[in-house]
């Protein structure tokens, strides 16, 4: 029998975000945001035609969800304000939103469970994307105004805030895909938008600092480790490349207070600068982040480029080509590689080059489509998939802490069924099962298993 056991004060709970569980009822006064709008002018984008409305109705069942929380023994919980609920105009609080989200916070203390909020998860206010979203400058300050207001209501209580989560997700579904509004491949207006949003998180932080609340603040970054096909130079020289685009372009300015001078130089090399914002050196070093979120679920496997790229509409991918590792392990509902490593290689590389800033788990999980074939006689999803999932990755995690990580949480995605922007409710990642015809929840076996976990605080396996 091999015990893996966690600190006493190691934070576990879940992951989610307003947009993808508040739903939105008659009365709240919440504004649009770019979900809202792109569901309007585009259902049929969204699969099976179900939009951002409803989703989990966390607007109206979150003191039973909180209790839903408490019985799995949850010591904290992570979830985002809504901009366009608690600004609807940009410039006036909703009074509804301040009720909201006050009982929320004060629910979460009464149960014991740790608030942490996040200001940023994707949800442009749309009033604010018409006036160019994250490419207009004017975001940084509209963004600090929001933040500090936040701070205002809800910082006496709330004592740890992140200012995004995965911020290169707008940039590369929005600017680079179209799998977010607005939907465009522009590697110029990307790099502005990659920009601003770290200048806006800089100055979210030294809007908290200038408070003198007695809380943290940090950032939520998706850390995917770039692996090389092989030691050839060339491919090494390709994960570098992706590892800048994709890890270092905010991991390295919301730590370090800096931009890796090779990726300025290589922007700037493709006149893909962009226009300068005064002071903004300055600013990202004063107000480095005091804790990490890394958000895991994959890796990256990369190789040299195969073909020669003119570099006509470049990307990051003119730089470097995927590959798939023949040996590797699939998720064959989601598609994705499991590779439960990847967190102890992220794990040491903070450690090592990132000053081993306190950092937790802020998301992992297994998104599976079809989970009804997986429902006992009992109506219970028996979904062992989803814990042997977590503890393969827990034992990578928990060799990383004896090595010094210093991590001090875990947490998943997500608590129950969350609506996720295009591909709706396709893959289910909870511990409780949504009926989306009568918004009823169901425990699944994993949360049964995580409702142990956390009792034991930590688990045991045979090997």
């Amino acid at each position: 029998m091999v015990h893996y056991d966690f600190p006493p004060d190691f934070l576990w709970g879940a992951a989610s975000s307003a947009t993808q569980s508040e739903g939105t009822v008659a009365g709240d006064e919440k504004a649009e945001n770019i979900w809202d709008y792109w569901f309007k002018t585009n259902p049929e984008k969204f699969y099976h035609g179900v939009g951002p409305s409803i989703t989990s109705d966390f607007y109206q069942q979150f003191e039973e969800d909180i209790q839903r929380m408490k019985n799995i023994n949850f010591n904290s919980f992570r979830t985002s304000i809504s901009w366009s609920r608690l600004l609807p105009d940009g410039e006036h609080v909703n009074p509804e939103a301040v009720t909201f989200y006050n009982h929320v916070i004060d629910r979460l203390i009464e149960a014991n469970i740790k608030p942490i909020i996040n200001l940023f998860h994707f949800d442009m206010p749309m009033h604010l994307q018409e006036k160019g979203g994250w490419e207009n400058s004017d975001i940084i300050k509209a963004f600090s105004y929001y933040a500090e207001q936040a701070f205002k209501l809800f910082g006496d209580r709330v004592k740890m805030w992140t200012t995004f989560n995965e911020p290169i997700v707008p940039v590369e579904m929005g600017y680079l895909n179209t799998y977010h509004y607005p939907a465009v491949i522009d590697m110029k207006r990307a790099v502005v938008v990659a920009y601003h949003s770290m200048l806006s998180s800089a100055k979210a932080i030294e809007t908290y600092r200038e408070r003198n609340l007695d809380g943290e603040i940090g950032i939520i970054l998706n850390l995917t480790p770039s692996y090389p096909k092989s030691e050839s130079e060339a491919d090494i020289k390709a994960a570098h490349l992706a590892d800048l685009f994709y890890n270092r372009s905010f991991l390295d300015p919301s730590v370090l207070g800096e931009y890796p001078e090779e990726l300025v130089q290589l922007i700037d090399e493709h006149a893909l600068l962009p226009e300068r914002i005064e002071n903004d050196v300055a600013l990202l070093k004063a107000n480095t982040v005091d804790f990490l979120g890394v958000n895991y679920y994959q890796p990256r496997r990369i190789k040299a480029k195969e073909t020669t790229n003119a570099f006509e509409n470049i990307t990051p991918e003119s730089f470097f080509d995927y590959y798939e590792d023949p040996n590797r392990r699939i998720n064959p509902h989601r598609g994705w590689e499991i590779y439960e490593k990847g967190m102890y290689d992220i794990a040491m590389n903070i450690k090592q080059n990132y000053h081993n800033i306190p950092w937790y788990i802020s998301e992992n999980g297994m998104g599976v489509s079809g989970e009804e074939r997986f429902i006992n006689d009992d109506g219970m999803v028996e979904d062992d998939y989803r814990i042997e999932f977590y503890e393969e990755h827990l034992k990578w995690l928990h060799l990383a802490m004896q090595e010094g990580a210093n991590c001090f949480g875990f947490h998943t995605w997500t608590f129950i069924d969350n609506w996720s922007w295009l591909n709706a409710y396709k893959n289910r990642y909870g511990f409780y099962r949504l009926n989306l015809e009568d918004q009823t929840r169901h425990i699944k076996k994993s949360g049964l298993w995580f409702k142990a976990l956390v009792k034991r605080n930590g688990f045991d396996t045979n090997e």
